[in-house]
């Protein structure tokens, strides 16, 4: 999992509330069998004007031009703002998965659902919480200012404007420390890949029985 230290980056504003995850990533993207591809899916149903299907080359969609991501200005966004109530819905990881292989690093908004929110941090993803008011002067200043963008410092927890500003936010101690570190469960059990080499090592060793098999 990629580490989140300090990162800034371009804000997209996606100004609806209730977002599910069917938006996120549509249920007929679900068949894929790897976890990986589904940024050029990210809220299809939206993004574009035909019905996307899996494996369905991009080039040949239809972009809905009125959709925030298909607006130049937005191009290359890597902090999406958000209004409450975020990633509601089904409970599937795809969801995270797709905004962070679109590109995204960081959510901003004023509640998430509660899945969801976990699903972000264990695939990297750092989903801030603001209040609502501020996050709504946010969305006014995206709107007023081309190319707007934030500087998101988790070891700090404050996401800096461009004029200096610091909006601080709470994160919990142990997620803080596995995006810091770019561990996900995988990567916080193989912290401890020598003592676990050792434990099964000396497990055979004891009980030698269990290594064999029926030919």
């Amino acid at each position: 999992m990629q580490a989140f230290t300090v990162h800034k980056g371009l804000v997209a504003p996606m100004d609806r509330a209730n977002v599910d995850t069917d938006a996120i990533i549509p249920k007929q993207f679900l068949k894929a069998i790897a976890r990986t591809g589904f940024g050029p899916n990210l809220f299809d149903a939206w993004r574009y004007l035909d019905k996307g299907e899996p494996g369905q080359p991009e080039v040949v969609r239809r972009p809905n031009p009125d959709f925030v991501l298909n607006q130049p200005r937005y191009a290359g966004s890597s902090v999406l703002l958000a209004r409450e109530n975020f990633g509601c819905g089904s409970s599937r990881e795809h969801a995270p998965w797709a905004l962070e292989q679109y590109g995204f690093r960081a959510l901003i908004a004023p509640s998430y659902a509660d899945i969801f929110f976990n699903n972000c941090f264990k695939n990297g993803l750092l989903p801030i919480v603001l209040p609502e008011r501020v996050v709504a002067q946010l969305f006014d200043e995206v709107f007023g200012f081309v190319g707007y963008q934030l500087t998101i410092d988790l070891p700090r927890q404050v996401v800096v404007k461009a004029d200096g500003t610091e909006l601080p936010f709470e994160v919990q101690p142990f997620r803080k420390y596995c995006l810091v570190n770019g561990f996900d469960d995988i990567g916080l059990t193989l912290r401890h890949a020598d003592k676990i080499s050792a434990f099964e090592a000396e497990r055979i060793a004891r009980m030698p029985w269990l290594t064999h098999r029926e030919l």
